[in-house]
């Protein structure tokens, strides 16, 4: 992040005559979760891997501006550059930065990936909406690490995503017994957030929780083989860990 500071404050940067960020969301909201007796990964990853899948659905998206309207040029970004998604969605009226640092819109709550256009074509522009948190602390009482160390403060380095997802060291060993149970990722300051009460299935085929995940047990992840990895998470975002990490995330848990 301070490496493209420059580029998250500025999509021209990004895109040579940047005039436009298109921002989008997509819902992942699943309609089948894991079972109750099982290690536990983000809602976002019981299907297959969001960046493939929406960087089609862009690719088409562009296509569609272009036949309609003629030469543009632009760009798709899902959490593939240095883009402000968060903040760009927000200034553009999609939903408000909540207290747990995520997009919430109050008809579906937060369960959505934020993706972006930037495109060099002038469009009459959207304006942000207001914050309805109130004084809601609910993310802030429920989180296991405290990671949300104020409203609208999340401290990354002690958020459970990040332990079981992008630290490559050991886990410390002052987390143990705080994780959980999340293997991959983490939902909490989602699951207890008000708004999300009004989270509806999506509609995306590609996004279906995995069958085999469905019915795993804390004793079929213990005793999961990289043969078995392989298989059940071939096109999923676990496969960011890795095999190697995601063992060490069910280690420490046991």
């Amino acid at each position: 992040m301070e490496n493209h500071f420059d580029k998250r404050l500025d999509p021209t940067l990004l895109v040579d005559g940047a005039k436009s960020v298109v921002s989008l969301l997509l819902n992942y909201y699943p309609s089948e979760f894991q079972r109750a007796d099982s290690y536990k990964i983000s809602k976002y990853a019981y299907g297959q891997d969001y960046h493939y899948v929406i960087k089609e659905k862009l690719k088409a998206l562009l296509f569609s501006i272009q036949e309609q309207i003629g030469e543009v040029s632009g760009r798709a970004f899902v959490d593939s550059a240095p883009v402000l998604d968060k903040a760009w969605a927000a200034k553009s009226g999609l939903g408000w930065i909540g207290k747990n640092s995520n997009l919430i819109t109050q008809k579906v709550g937060s369960f959505y990936f934020i993706a972006e256009l930037i495109i060099d074509l002038d469009l009459e522009y959207d304006t942000p909406t207001t914050d309805h948190c109130g004084t809601c602390t609910a993310c802030l009482d429920a989180c296991p690490t405290q990671a949300i160390i104020a409203p609208y403060q999340v401290d990354g380095s002690k958020c459970i995503s990040y332990y079981t997802i992008e630290l490559k060291d050991n886990l410390p060993y002052d987390m143990k017994g705080k994780l959980d149970d999340w293997a991959f990722g983490c939902d909490v300051c989602q699951d207890v957030c008000p708004w999300n009460r009004f989270s509806k299935p999506h509609n995306e085929p590609l996004f279906d929780t995995n069958p085999e995940l469905l019915s795993f047990s804390k004793k079929d992840w213990e005793e999961i083989t990289s043969e078995t990895f392989q298989k059940v998470f071939k096109n999923s975002p676990l496969k960011r860990t890795k095999f190697e990490g995601l063992k060490r995330n069910l280690n420490f848990l046991k």
